[in-house]
């Protein structure tokens, strides 16, 4: 039986789930998604395969798991931008603006290029459903502001974050021009 490091097993599981998960965002930030794997993570905690599948069945698992925990932060930080600006563009602009920087930082860097990484559909659906967190304060700065169809606007709006999101990690020193055109593009639409 392996040892516990905590009061409890309970701790212990929850510290070491932990610690995988922060080891698999280490190992696609150094490597890259594609070096991403159950057997990866293991050498690099020095796990056992088997004892890693209690924690996770599948690569699939895993990477839903990483984006699955980023996903309540992310939203907090995106309902918090849409709080304070009183317009409707000033909140479109807050939302792309806050969902700019989450995509492109280090820490939700691998969680965005996990999240585009091909899965099966049961982890797709489950990161779905908590992307949908992320557009529900879009949605509704978008209904109250008077916008035909919010959800899908709020849908194309994020799909300019995201091709922005890329533009500007491919090009960080063009970064505030592609935040200005999308933020153009973005609020002229809804007029």
């Amino acid at each position: 039986m392996p040892r516990i490091s905590e009061a409890t097993v309970a701790a212990h599981r929850a510290r070491q789930l932990r610690t995988l998960l922060d080891a698999a965002r280490a190992l696609v930030a150094e490597e890259g998604i594609e070096a991403l794997s159950l057997a990866a993570l293991a050498r690099r905690v020095g796990l056992s395969r088997p004892g890693l599948y209690e924690y996770f069945r599948s690569k699939d698992d895993l990477v839903a798991a990483i984006v699955e925990e980023e996903l309540p932060r992310w939203a907090s930080l995106v309902e918090d931008a849409l709080t304070d600006p009183g317009d409707l563009d000033g909140k479109v602009e807050a939302y792309i603006r806050v969902q700019l920087g989450v995509m492109t930082d280090g820490r939700h860097a691998a969680a965005v290029a996990l999240a585009e990484h091909a899965l099966a559909e049961p982890a797709l659906e489950r990161i779905r459903v908590g992307h949908a967190q992320l557009l529900r304060p879009l949605v509704k700065a978008l209904e109250d502001g008077g916008v035909a169809e919010p959800a899908l606007r709020a849908e194309l709006i994020q799909g300019l974050v995201d091709t922005a999101a890329r533009l500007a990690q491919r090009a960080p020193s063009d970064a505030e021009t592609v935040i200005a055109a999308t933020l153009a593009q973005a609020t002229v639409g809804l007029r």
